[in-house]
């Protein structure tokens, strides 16, 4: 009996722990509504669940996409939850087109009160299979399309000693992932400039916080880029972006993302696995990078020279009845997330 209640004391315990950690982290949230939210990339996947997060909490949204058909589907669903929403039509790897954007939503809200850098595109494919563009085409989309957003904001900012930016990057902006070595680089990239943005921003009152999100339930591979043994591809990538476990809820994610920005934290890294990833590779880097290779030897698709690229949703096998058992949580979510699906 005597061990029945020590154990009993220490589960009571535990219980209480968690409770006030959960109560302390809550009570270091700020209010932010009312607050004028910009999203890029805001049109599907997890831009989408975080406009709606974000509209749930109060805020005014703006949302920026090259699709505009998908913009336009978008502005529709978040008006149906009773958002203040503008939809406006950027593609964030043109410097002009961003400050057009951003003065367009400044003279909607009168000024921009959080920046979510969020718009993005995943390639994927061996390195034999990819070309400089496609090195420089993601170095466009998720590094410039960061930095261009966020200095053109910096400014007023900085002059009302306020703002909150939020880069969305991901584990592949720490530990470099066999088959999405542009994806990886830009990742990186964006990663360095969100944590510099920090330290150099951490006495005037804007606030950065790097969002580092692990594999998602979003439906991104319909959009994704495949190459070289495209079917191969598209079945090992889908498959891993919809399993239960390793993945998380795009739902679930925009809540944590945030919380993480009403607490002002430094860095969020979203899934178990992927924070046990960068933990690892921060200890001991070589050998993560050798187990990353070894796995990729043996479970990702043979070196394949084939350069021309499709996307997911156009590749028939995923549409096959085995690809569509496998991957029923990830169409479940592409259909919640506006993904033109395959």
């Amino acid at each position: 009996m005597r061990e029945k209640t020590k154990i009993t004391i220490a589960a009571t315990g535990m219980a209480a722990g968690l409770v006030a950690r959960e109560f302390y982290r809550r009570s270091k949230e700020e209010d932010i509504s009312g607050s004028a939210v910009l999203i890029t990339g805001g049109s599907r996947g997890l831009g989408l669940a975080l406009a709606r997060r974000f509209a749930r909490e109060g805020c005014r949204i703006a949302i920026c996409a090259r699709d505009e058909e998908e913009l336009a589907r978008a502005k529709e669903d978040l008006a149906s939850r009773r958002a203040d929403v503008l939809a406006v039509r950027c593609d964030v790897t043109k410097r002009a087109e961003v400050e057009s954007m951003i003065g367009d939503v400044e003279a909607r809200y009168g000024r921009i009160d959080i920046l979510v850098n969020n718009a993005g595109q995943i390639q994927v494919g061996p390195i034999e299979s990819m070309t400089i563009d496609d090195f420089e085409n993601a170095m466009a989309v998720m590094f410039w399309g960061v930095v261009y957003p966020s200095m053109a904001l910096l400014p007023s900012m900085l002059f009302r000693n306020s703002g909150r930016i939020v880069n969305i990057t991901s584990i592949g902006g720490k530990v470099a992932v066999p088959h999405l070595v542009p994806y990886t680089c830009a990742k990186y990239a964006a990663a360095g400039f969100s944590e510099g943005l920090r330290a150099e921003l951490a006495s005037t009152g804007v606030v950065v916080t790097t969002i580092a999100p692990g594999l998602m339930r979003t439906g991104s591979y319909n959009a994704a880029e495949f190459k070289g043994n495209q079917e191969a591809e598209s079945a090992w990538f889908g498959v891993s972006s919809s399993m239960p476990g390793i993945t998380m809820d795009a739902g679930r994610a925009a809540r944590q993302i945030v919380s993480a920005v009403k607490r002002g934290d430094a860095e969020k890294i979203l899934t178990t696995p992927a924070n046990l990833m960068a933990k690892f590779h921060g200890i001991a880097p070589g050998l993560s990078q050798d187990l990353l290779g070894a796995i990729a030897g043996l479970l990702l698709p043979g070196a394949a020279s084939d350069r021309h690229s499709r996307r997911g949703w156009s590749i028939p096998n995923l549409k096959s009845a085995k690809m569509r058992a496998l991957l029923v949580l990830g169409r479940m979510a592409a259909r919640r997330l506006n993904q033109r699906m395959a």
